[in-house]
Order: C-alpha cells, then structure tokens, then sequence
C-alpha cells in the first residue's frame, strides 16, 4: 500500500521472535502484567457465525492468557446493541485494555468515550474504529493489497495473469463476463478491499477484456450487508436471471470473502452450472475450511489466506507495550485515517491460495490438517 513507512526500528525480527519478545515483556513488566496475575482484557469479537472470527477469538485469548492476563472474550452475533454493552460490561470489570473488531466501526463513540475516560487503551482488531479519537492504534492486514490478490487471484483463474498480477504472455484476449461482489459498508476494510481489487481491475474493464454485464460496479450496487452468504446468493440469483437470461454465461466473480463466495456458488448451482471447464472462477477471503474443501472441489478458484495467529500475536503485543507504557511498533502511518485522525497502524502480509498451493499454505503452516480438509 502506498505511503507505508516504518515508526522507530523494525516491528519484530520475526513473528516467532515477537513472540518471545511479548513473553519477555509481559515477565519484566510486574503490575499490569505481571506472571499470572496480569489483569482483565476485554476482546469483543463480531460474531459466531463466520469461522475466521471463532479462530481469531480463540487466538488472542490463548495468547494473552499465556502472558498471564484473564480475558474477557465476547462475540456479539453481528448485534451493535450487544457489542456496545458488552465492551460497557468489559470496562465496569475494570479491563486494563480492549482488543475490539467492531461490526460497524461508526458506532463506538460513546463507549470508546467511557474507555477513554477510565484510561483504557483501545487497539482496534482487523476492522478500523471510525469517527473517535479514542483509538490507540490498528492491527490488521494490508487491505488494498488484500483486495489486489482477489483480483489477481480471479484473473489467474481466467488464464490472464500469475498469481503476483504478472501478466501471462499468449493469455485469451476474452471478453470475459465478469460480476463484482464487495463487502459490507458498514466495515472500513470494504473500501480497502474493493479499492484494491478495481486498481486491477479497472484497466481491463476499460480494455474490455472483462465486461460487467450487469452494469453494476459502484460500491454501493455491489456492497453486501454483513457480509452475508444468504444475501449474496440472492442477489446473485438476481443477476443471473435480470442480465443472463439471454444464454450468456459468467465467466468470473469476485469475491471478497468464503461465504459471500459460497452463497454465489450455490446461486450458480441452482440456475444450472455444474463444475467443469465452463464454471465461473470465483475469489475469497478467510481461508474458511468449507471454502478450501471447495477450492478441491473446484467450485472456488482461489481465497486469500489471512494468518489469525500472526494478527493475534501483533494485538497481543501492542497490548503489552501500552501497559507497559511503551510504544508498540507500527509500520503504517498516513493510510488509516478514521474520520477524526489517522490511527497508527501495523499492517501484515496475505497470500494467495489456489488449489495447487493449499499445501505449502495452509498444511505445512499448520493452519489446517489435511485430514480436515480431506473430511
């Protein structure tokens, strides 16, 4: 992403280095998060229903719990309400910090505010907090970058491009019919994502070597609330039947996560097409289990590989170097602005997962067994 820049000397040698320089600083710190005995840290999480979610909860808790905190982990069903009244619960417990990725990151003000007042520091997790002030700092990924490797990721699905967008030399001329699918825009990540992905895109709608036939590719026409599998299904159903009903067919969708892409593979199914050399390649997001056993099945082309236990241990140690009072390392200052100030950010690397891939990424990595990707 453009305008990175590097605050003091480098995040972590490694993150399995990070890892040991946490547990050191949570053992030399005594108070706050002395051996055992570190204090409470509230991490509100979205929701249940999406397995990305469940494994980053589960990792920052395991995390902080190694470096002696108790944890307070709460997942609020995609329920504002709910969210805003369990971070209230956190703070009246007297959590000493709060790791938050917020479901709609314009509705904390209020009791971020509260946070503030106590002198609770707020480390906003994957998702940016919007429109307060009272947002120490940003864990995520490089989210335009995210949205380039979808784009890639469907372009290499169609014969155009290697997976890092270096263009295939003889690639088919197309055209290409092409349909767009972004996020929820409630979520700041949406824009990054889909901002990323049309960088690709766009010369090569203007190229006509893929064409939108249903014409929708603003964000608003193609943004899906919640990120919801069910919603994307019906409007790919929609699109289908309003602009397909001609014996056209679709060649790509992009797709910025697993279970809008599963709701558009089940769209696809049951208006006829099967598996096989004429279905569409369709991108991800999450590396969900269900969605690698469909990149096997050959009913996914391609997702993008987010490491969970990378981004908790990055939350994790921003944790600790503000209770400690130190100033966690960060690698992103100028691309991160909330509506009231730029939040100081540490951005990690994604990579590409294809089917020829899934072993070097997520088996050897450990993400996933094979044995669960073969049940």
């Amino acid at each position: 992403m453009k305008g990175t820049t590097v605050k003091k000397k480098a995040f972590l040698a490694t993150l399995a280095a990070g890892a040991m320089l946490v547990s050191l600083a949570a053992c030399s710190s005594g108070g706050d998060s002395g051996e055992g005995d570190g204090g409470l840290v509230g991490v509100a999480m979205p929701t249940k229903s999406s397995e990305r979610w469940i494994n980053d909860g589960n990792a920052v808790k395991e995390q902080l719990e190694a470096e002696g905190f108790t944890v307070d982990l709460q997942y609020a069903e995609d329920d504002i309400p709910m969210q805003v009244s369990q971070i209230e619960n956190m703070i009246t417990k007297g959590a000493k910090a709060l790791i938050v990725a917020s479901i709609d990151g314009t509705t904390l003000t209020s009791v971020l505010q509260d946070a503030a007042d106590a002198d609770i520091p707020v480390i906003a997790y994957d998702r940016l907090i919007r429109d307060t002030e009272n947002v120490n700092y940003y864990a995520s990924f490089d989210n335009f970058k995210v949205g380039q490797q979808q784009a890639w990721s469907l372009l290499n699905g169609l014969g155009l491009v290697e997976l890092d967008g270096t263009p295939i030399e003889g690639a088919p001329a197309g055209p290409f019919n092409v349909e767009l699918f972004a996020g929820s825009l409630d979520d700041n990540n949406a824009f990054f994502f889909y901002d990323g992905a049309m960088d690709v895109l766009q010369p090569l709608i203007d190229a006509k070597t893929i064409v939108v036939k249903s014409g929708q590719t603003d964000i608003e026409q193609v943004a899906t609330l919640r990120w919801d599998g069910e919603e994307a299904q019906s409007r790919m159903e929609n699109i289908l039947t309003s602009t397909y009903s001609d014996g056209s067919v679709v060649n790509g969708v992009l797709s910025p996560y697993d279970g809008i892409s599963r709701g558009i593979i089940s769209a696809l199914e049951g208006s006829g097409y099967t598996v096989g050399p004429e279905w569409p390649a369709i991108s991800g997001q999450d590396a969900e289990l269900d969605s690698v056993k469909a990149i096997v099945a050959g009913e996914q082309y391609g997702t993008i590989f987010k490491d969970t236990r990378k981004l908790a241990e990055v939350a994790v140690s921003m944790t600790l170097a503000l209770l400690n009072g130190d100033e966690p390392e960060i690698n992103n200052t100028e691309d991160y602005d909330n509506g009231v100030k730029v939040v100081d950010s540490y951005l990690l690397d994604s990579s590409i997962v294809i089917k020829d891939n899934i072993t070097e990424e997520l088996v050897d990595t450990g993400y996933w067994t094979q044995a669960e990707i073969d049940g």
